[in-house]
This record gives C-alpha cells, sequence and structure tokens, in this order.
C-alpha cells in the first residue's frame, strides 16, 4: 500500500496513468518553455547588432552586414515561435487526455471499490459523501493535471534555465535576481501547510452538503407533505454557509500570496535594473547582454506570481487525493471465500443455521445461539413483530451481515467458504424496496440474466402477471421507469421485481416484505406468482401480512431473535400462541 504522504504518486499508481505518456507531456512542457524562453535572447542579440554593427556577435560568426543579421533573426524567431506553438500543442494535448484518463480510470476504481464493500459499511456512509468523492474530488485531480502540472514544470524550467543564462553573463547580476526565489519558494511552501488544512476542510464540508441535497431530494415527498420546506432550506443554508466560510478562509489566504510575492520580485527586478545598468555605463557589460538580463529578469520572476493560483489548484488536488486514498484504501470488512457454490447442489442442498449470535454496533444483541433449518425445495414463511430479525436473516443469507458468532451451512460448506458472486448468483432477492434502473422496462427485467432473449423476458412478466400492463403502455416494453421506477405504480415495479427474480431463476428465493405496500388485488396477484415461482425451489417469504405465508410449507414466529413458534398456519392457530393472535388481528376478528 503506498504511503498516504505522497497522494499524487499514489493517486496515478492507482488510476493506471500511462507513464510513457506523462513523461512526454513532461517533455512537451519543457521544451516549450525553453523556446518560450528564447526570444528575450533574440532580443539582445538584435540591440547588439543595432549598438555594434560589424562587430556585434554574429559579425564574429561569420554574417558581416548587418542587414544580413537582422534577416537571420527575423528566420530564427520564425523557427522559435513555431516550434514554441508546436510543443503549446503536443502539451496541451497530451495533458488534457491524461487528465480525463485519470479521472476516468480513478472513478471506476473507486466506485469498484465502494461497489464491494458490506452492507454494514454503507450504513456508516452518507450516500452524499460517497458522491462527493467519486464526482467533486475526482474532477479535481483533473482541474490540476489539466493545468497545474504544466504551470509547476514551467516555473521549474523557468528557474534553471534563466538561472544558467544568468550566471553566463553576470553572476553579480544573477546573485541579486535570484535572491527573491528562495523568499518565494519559502513562501509557496509556506502557504501550502496552511492551505492544506483548510482545503480538506472544504472537501470535508462539500460532502456533508452533498449529503444533506441528496437526502432532501430523495424525501421530497414527506418535507412537502410535513411542509417543512423552510426548516429544510434552513438546514441547507447552514452547511452552505459552512461550505462558504470553508472556503473564504481558503481564499483569503490565498488572495494574499501573490501581493507578497509581487513584493519579492520588485527586489529582484530594481537589482538587476541598477547593478546591470551600472556595469553597461562602465563598460563591463555590453548593452545587448543588459538587455537580455533585464528582459529574463521579468521572464524569471513574473511566473512565480502564478503561483499562488498553481498551489491551490495543487492543495485542492492533494485534499481530494487524501479523501479518495483514505475510500481506497479502506479493506471490505467481508473476506471472500474460495469455493464455488454450483446451482445444481445449491438447489438440492439445505440451508442450516448453526449457533449463531448477532448484534447490530451499539445495539442489544439481536440473535444468541440460534439455530434453524431452511429445507430445500420448501417454501419457508417468516414473520414477527418490527425488529424481531425477520430481514436480518435474508442478510445473512447473502451475507450483508456477518454473524458474530456461529455460521450457516449450505451443503457442505459454510456460506463463507463460497465465493460471494456464486453464492449470490444462487440467490435472487425480492425486497420492499424495488430498486429499478432508468432505463426501459425490458432492460430492467433482463437486469436478472443479461443474455436473456425478449421471449425469455416476456416469459417472465407472464408468470409475474406483469405482461399485460406492459403491453398496454404506450410504448410496451420500451417504456422508460424514470429514476427509481417514479413512473410506475408500487405494485407495478413489484412485478417487474418478481419478473426479474423469476428470470434469473436462482436456487434461492428471498421475498422480503414484497407485498406489504400493496392493494389486495396486487397482492394476490403477487401471491399468484409466488406460487408458481416457488416450485422446484427453496423460498423464504418474510411478511407482515400473514395471508402472504398461510399455504407456506412452514411458517417461523420471530420475536427479539428467538423462533418462539414453527408450523403450517393451521397448526400455529391452533396453538392460539403469537401466530394466532396476529392472524386474528389481520383477520378483523379481534378487534377490541
Amino acid at each position: 500500500m503506498e504511503p498516504i504522504e505522497k497522494p499524487l504518486r499514489s493517486i496515478l499508481k492507482r488510476s493506471d496513468a500511462p507513464k510513457g505518456k506523462i513523461r512526454l507531456a513532461i517533455l512537451c512542457s519543457i521544451l516549450n518553455k525553453i523556446w518560450d524562453l528564447a526570444p528575450p535572447l533574440l532580443i539582445g542579440v538584435a540591440v547588439d547588432v543595432v549598438v555594434r554593427k560589424e562587430d556585434s556577435l554574429l559579425a564574429d560568426w561569420g554574417i558581416i552586414d548587418p542587414w544580413n543579421q537582422l534577416l537571420v533573426l527575423a528566420v530564427a524567431t520564425f523557427v522559435i515561435w513555431g516550434l514554441e506553438s508546436l510543443f503549446e500543442y503536443f502539451y496541451a494535448i497530451l495533458w488534457r487526455n491524461l487528465a480525463q484518463t485519470v479521472q476516468h480510470n480513478l472513478r471506476l476504481v473507486t466506485f469498484d471499490h465502494v461497489q464491494h464493500q458490506a452492507m454494514s459499511w454503507f450504513d456508516e456512509h452518507q450516500k452524499g459523501d460517497l458522491l462527493a468523492v467519486m464526482n467533486d474530488d475526482v474532477n479535481q485531480l483533473e482541474r490540476f493535471l489539466d493545468k497545474g502540472a504544466n504551470d509547476l514544470l514551467q516555473v521549474t524550467t523557468t528557474v534553471i534555465v534563466v538561472g544558467s543564462v544568468f550566471l553566463f553573463l553576470s553572476w553579480e547580476i544573477a546573485l541579486f535576481a535570484v535572491l527573491p526565489i528562495p523568499v518565494i519558494l519559502w513562501g509557496s511552501f509556506l502557504y501550502q501547510k496552511k492551505l492544506q488544512s483548510r482545503y480538506q476542510e472544504v472537501r470535508h464540508t462539500a460532502g456533508q452538503l452533498n449529503a444533506l441535497l441528496e437526502n432532501d431530494l430523495t424525501g421530497m415527498a414527506t418535507i412537502q407533505s410535513f411542509t417543512s420546506e423552510e426548516k429544510e432550506l434552513k438546514r441547507v443554508e447552514a452547511l452552505s454557509e459552512s461550505y462558504r466560510g470553508a472556503n473564504k478562509s481558503a481564499i483569503r489566504l490565498s488572495a494574499a500570496f501573490v501581493p507578497l510575492i509581487r513584493m519579492a520580485i520588485l527586489a529582484g527586478f530594481t537589482a538587476t535594473l541598477l547593478l546591470g545598468g551600472k556595469l553597461a555605463l562602465d563598460g563591463v557589460l555590453a548593452v545587448g547582454a543588459y538587455s537580455v538580463l533585464v528582459f529574463m529578469t521579468q521572464r524569471l520572476l513574473w511566473p512565480l506570481t502564478r503561483l499562488g493560483e498553481t498551489f491551490d489548484l495543487y492543495q485542492r488536488a492533494m485534499a481530494s487525493s487524501v479523501r479518495i486514498l483514505t475510500l481506497l484504501e479502506r479493506p471490505s470488512s467481508i473476506i471472500d471465500g474460495n469455493k464455488v457454490l454450483h446451482r445444481d447442489d445449491a438447489r438440492v442442498d439445505s440451508i442450516l443455521f448453526k449457533n449463531v449470535s448477532f448484534a447490530y454496533p451499539e445495539r442489544e444483541e439481536l440473535f444468541t445461539d440460534f439455530n434453524m433449518e431452511l429445507e430445500s425445495g420448501t417454501t419457508i414463511g417468516v414473520v414477527g413483530t418490527t425488529g424481531s430479525g425477520k430481514t436480518t436473516l435474508t442478510r445473512f443469507l447473502l451475507r450483508f451481515a456477518e454473524p458474530s458468532e456461529g455460521e450457516i451451512i449450505w451443503g457442505d460448506h459454510s456460506i463463507a467458504d463460497y465465493t460471494l458472486s456464486s453464492l449470490r448468483d444462487s440467490i435472487a432477492l425480492v425486497s420492499q424496496h424495488v430498486t429499478l434502473f432508468p432505463t426501459t422496462i425490458r432492460e430492467n427485467i433482463r437486469y436478472g440474466k443479461e443474455d436473456a432473449t425478449d421471449k425469455e423476458i416476456e416469459d417472465a412478466a407472464v408468470i409475474a402477471e406483469a405482461f399485460d400492463y406492459i403491453e398496454a403502455l404506450p410504448k410496451g416494453w420500451n417504456t422508460l421507469v424514470g429514476e427509481g421506477g417514479y413512473r410506475l405504480s408500487g405494485g407495478q415495479r413489484q412485478r417487474i421485481a418478481i419478473a426479474r427474480a423469476i428470470l434469473k431463476d436462482a436456487p434461492l428465493l428471498i421475498l422480503d416484505e414484497a407485498t406489504s405496500a400493496v392493494d389486495n388485488e396486487t397482492e394476490a396477484a403477487l401471491q399468484r406468482s409466488i406460487a408458481k415461482i416457488s416450485l422446484d425451489r427453496t423460498t423464504m417469504i418474510v411478511a407482515h401480512r400473514l395471508s402472504t405465508v398461510r399455504n407456506a410449507h412452514r411458517i417461523l414466529v420471530f420475536e427479539n431473535g428467538s423462533m418462539i413458534e414453527n408450523g403450517t398456519h393451521d397448526d400455529l392457530v391452533d396453538m392460539d400462541g403469537k401466530y394466532a393472535a396476529l392472524w386474528r388481528v389481520q383477520t378483523g376478528s379481534n378487534i377490541e
């Protein structure tokens, strides 16, 4: 694992940035700056030609006539400007494409890492904060690579090239000209350290604001039904004000950088002007060389004023890099197994809960030394009061949650020994909160089997009793369901979810409150579908509505993580216990 103290190097490595293109982009940036620094030399030579004529530097090279010397300088100017423009084009193309490549790869790496986290991890992290990392933070890196990296390279090249020219022409002037550079660099690194903490606070508050906005947009119906628009606006205003305040603090420090640097530049430029002029007046320094030094001083020191903007980009990028690396370096709490659960074996093997104990963080233990068997090929109903552990059972099977003690055995092995992909491929889940994707109805059903034919999709819809209403829609199977399926009713969404599970054809079917939010007619249709798809597979139905599980082979009644009753519907009613009491309440025979 790369140390987080070198975030940029770690980020480039994790994003699989092409090293060859990075080196080529660096080379083009350096060559562009070298040719960019050549015109002041030409100006100095031109001044030398005008002042000294046949005794100029070019005359020493064999070009005696001053006019011919100027023609040579004109040709050299065209060549130099052409090369500068050519390499500027090359570095712009290379850095921008590199920035897009890093942005693209890093977003995929980050999203893939998030996908492999345990479901409990998502309970601890706000979605808005994760979105801020995968969008805003990744974009900050793209902005730095697009512009800031080239600026840093060119400033460094300028200091080296101009410093060498100064030393060649006059070491005394070079000494005074470069005197401000250590002050500028010291100030830059000092600002860098101070900006780092401030931009980390900016990224943190940005994540909080994104989380609140995402939550409010998701819960807009609740906000409006409780007429809480003003309340939510104030909450957004408070967080937005915190974000603005964090940026103000960083901006205040960043804005002070350039004026301070200008004062240091003024000192260096004045020293060159006075000392160089004195040497030129005394005849120690040629007029052309003096011209070169004056122009080069401006070329040397003026770009340093952009260090503030460059370091601003750099610190934003580094703050984002640290957040991304913190996310990427968090290992998944679920350890993948190495055995493959084959579907044919899963269809005939029972599932055994053996001495299972479990507690959610900072809560009392839900299951204690729990034992249960799910016989293969049977339909098991699971009922009980809210918080009794029904849904947690389904989370165990999918390894969304892990028992703190005990194990769950499917066939010959613990489910922890199986690869997550083969385990979850053997389970089809239909939950109360149906997730549909913003595409067509056909593609949402095909999510259950990627290579399914249209005929297979339509057959699954027939069993789910969704075929007729889909055919009746104006655009039929190509109807776009909208974000989260908002264009469909709750019952229609549930039928699509069941059709998707049918298409998956997994050995274990889990229905977690799949009929709790639908009307009686839709429930009856869903029950008919459940009866069909439960054949020849193990089915677990978690329900509040007892009518949903009435025909199950066995019904398990849970209370506080314990199975208190177990039997068929008729057996449990005759037992006159918890199930019978719930049945009387739901059928209206025990209204008092």
